[in-house]
């Protein structure tokens, strides 16, 4: 039988860099590495391994310390091992994406009752990264970097990410609903989604780093916010 779980693992173990990138653009690729390769397996295996469709929750592109490690969309190292069972030797890294979705995803019931319901994912599957400014003397090393903070690579990514998103679709997705992770992600989602129709209707909440990094006294009125617009979905589904 091909699962969501067979159709994901291909799909990652398979990916490539774009090679129309601006110069000064990197791109983070962990997938051809065999130590994420078995990551990637094992999670898929874990808690896909059916074909029922997921809600999917749509991020914009990995983080270097987060997917972009791992393989593993909003998950660090540290949280594979701790919330999701899956045993690794990699650095553990800072990442407050990460550390915020984990805390919704156990206030979901954990993860199995999360992945049964939901795929985290983006809107490009590759982390993005620029240099900083040069200080001292010295340039400056890679910062995250997004897909639309500037015009040329949101141009030259377009395709990738409208072939991304419809690819992914066909692992098992549930299209009557999906929900953006940014409000300026909203923006380019539903564009995409007005060129494609892929989602009846989508539901836009708070970046997960904007919440750590400026609102973080707030967070449990965030978490009561992702809890809400979840189980609408799970719920109109």
């Amino acid at each position: 039988m091909t699962t969501f779980a067979s159709k994901a693992i291909a799909y990652y173990n398979a990916l490539a860099a774009p090679a129309n990138l601006p110069p000064d653009i990197g791109v983070l690729n962990p997938y051809p590495q065999p130590a994420v390769q078995a990551i990637v397996n094992e999670f898929y295996t874990n808690f896909f391994s059916d074909t029922a469709p997921r809600v999917f929750v749509l991020g914009i592109n990995p983080g270097r310390f987060g997917a972009g490690v791992t393989g593993i969309s909003f998950t660090t190292p540290q949280n594979l091992r701790r919330y999701c069972g899956i045993a690794n030797d990699l650095r553990d890294t800072p990442e407050l994406s990460s550390r915020f979705i984990y805390q919704v995803v156990e206030a979901f019931g954990g993860a199995k009752a999360f992945y049964s319901q939901f795929f985290l994912t983006s809107l490009f599957p590759l982390a993005l990264t620029k240099n900083g400014p040069a200080r001292n003397g010295k340039s400056g090393g890679p910062k995250n970097y997004n897909f639309y903070d500037d015009r040329v690579t949101t141009e030259a990514l377009w395709p990738a990410i409208t072939e991304t998103v419809r690819t992914q679709i066909d692992f098992g997705c549930n299209r009557s609903v999906a929900v953006c992770l940014g409000r300026k992600n909203e923006t380019y989602l539903r564009r995409l989604n007005e060129q494609q129709g892929f989602f009846d209707r989508i539901l836009t909440l708070d970046h997960p780093r904007y919440i750590l990094q400026y609102k973080s006294k707030d967070i449990a009125m965030y978490l009561d916010r992702y809890m809400a617009t979840l189980h609408e979905c799970v719920e109109s589904a």
